[in-house]
């Protein structure tokens, strides 16, 4: 699974100050928008949910 890189929904359509993400099955990888050509950082999908569970106050 690789998902390609994508923005969000609530980004808008013109918008181009967010962040990216492109999620496969082992790792998800995020972005600035502005700047596609530095570096993002990845983190493990384990670690990503984590951090989404936290986030969202679950």
């Amino acid at each position: 699974m690789d998902t390609g890189w994508f923005k969000s929904s609530y980004s808008g359509g013109g918008n181009e100050n967010c962040v990216e993400v492109r999620i496969t099955s082992r790792a998800v990888s995020v972005r600035d928008s502005k700047n596609r050509l530095q570096p993002g950082f990845t983190v493990g999908a384990a670690e990503w949910r984590t951090f989404l569970a936290k986030v969202g106050g679950q």
